[in-house]
């Protein structure tokens, strides 16, 4: 029988399991993050924090911080290219409850990357070598442990994530994320695990795969190609939070868990949905709601339509009761949630790290 990803230590924390939530800017911010922990998930990181002091009292920096009710270990992934401005934010983080601070060096978004954060900072390895000494030395005195998140390279012919990831190690990191494709690739084509698993091999610290990971089938076949020490997930819990559920089942048994029946279903994202509404306001919620009810309806029997009409309600009460009549009748014909016809992104939804919309794509200050 396989064996169940055991319990991971991160500093003076242990994490139920090793699957995590990615960070998603404009996705998992808390209540989502508490939907999918709630789901399975045994450990979620917020969405990126700027480092930039004049932008904390933002009303989008404060939401993004919000961990009001939150289950430890709160983590919070910081994001900036000067080395003692990500020191004091991460200070400023810590004191208001920060127990993981988490270096953002794999965000794709060209409103990040033209600042030089996010994935840019893997071109210019001696300012992100001392990035991660600084964050390290300022959380030292808390106790509090620096985690990096990060891709293989900034594109095909510069795939340097090895030599960063041991100058991480070297700085005091405590854990490396890598997703398997370049800052060039953005979220096209497809993930490769191979410098993941260089990454593994040559450090003694715990690494965390990322990229891709869609079924508990591919998360055996990553864990198995890899030897990473946990996963991590991003675009494929949206909208399907149990993903993380249906991964610890089949890594501890060998089995497929039965799709959720619609009627849960319909209870959690209806519960999340008021909690989402709760940190956002009645209008802001109701409108940064319809992407989560999008991904949650999306490949269903009627979900395309239903979401075209969702998207035209203007109210928090309308969404909830048009949401619950909706999947009321799809219990009549279904007790346990079809199949999605859709594969991982056919939504153009947002991905691991930041948005590849628009509409939801964060500002490279926020």
């Amino acid at each position: 029988m396989p064996a169940a990803l055991p319990s991971l230590r991160l500093g003076a924390h242990s994490l139920p399991n090793r699957l995590f939530v990615a960070p998603m800017a404009g996705v998992t911010d808390r209540p989502f993050r508490q939907l999918c922990r709630r789901l399975g998930a045994g450990y979620a990181v917020s969405e990126m924090v700027t480092s930039r002091k004049d932008l904390w009292n933002s009303l989008k920096t404060s939401r993004r911080a919000n961990h009001d009710g939150e289950a430890g270990p709160i983590a919070v992934q910081i994001a900036g290219t000067d080395a003692p401005m990500m020191a004091e934010a991460a200070r400023y983080n810590i004191e208001r409850g920060a127990q993981i601070i988490d270096i953002n060096m794999g965000c794709p978004a060209k409103k990040v990357c033209t600042k030089w954060a996010g994935s840019a900072l893997m071109q210019d390895e001696p300012l992100a070598t001392e990035i991660m000494a600084a964050v390290v030395e300022a959380a030292a005195p808390f106790g509090v442990p620096v985690t990096l998140k990060m891709r293989t390279g900034w594109c095909e012919t510069e795939k340097n994530a090895q030599r960063l990831a041991l100058a991480a190690q070297d700085a005091g990191i405590a854990m490396v994320t890598v997703h398997g494709r370049t800052r060039e690739q953005g979220y096209k084509g497809l993930a490769e695990y191979d410098t993941v698993a260089s990454v593994k091999a040559a450090l003694q610290i715990p690494v965390v795969a990322n990229g891709d990971i869609d079924s508990p089938q591919k998360a055996k076949a990553v864990l198995d190609r890899t030897g990473a020490d946990a996963l991590m997930i991003g675009r494929a819990a949206q909208g399907r939070p149990w993903i993380f559920a249906e991964i610890d089942h089949f890594l501890r048994t060998g089995e497929a868990l039965p799709p959720p029946r619609v009627q849960d279903a319909s209870d959690w994202l209806i519960e999340h949905l008021h909690d989402h509404y709760s940190l956002y306001g009645a209008l802001a919620g109701m409108r940064s709601a319809r992407k989560h009810i999008g991904w949650a309806v999306r490949g269903l029997p009627g979900g395309e339509a239903f979401r075209q009409h969702m998207n035209l309600l203007e109210s928090c009460e309308a969404q909830v009761i048009a949401l619950r009549q909706w999947f009321a009748e799809l219990a009549d014909q279904h007790e346990r949630l079809p199949v999605s016809t859709l594969p991982l992104g056919d939504d153009g939804g947002d991905t691991d790290d930041a948005s590849s919309q628009k509409e939801h794509a964060p500002k490279a200050s926020a």
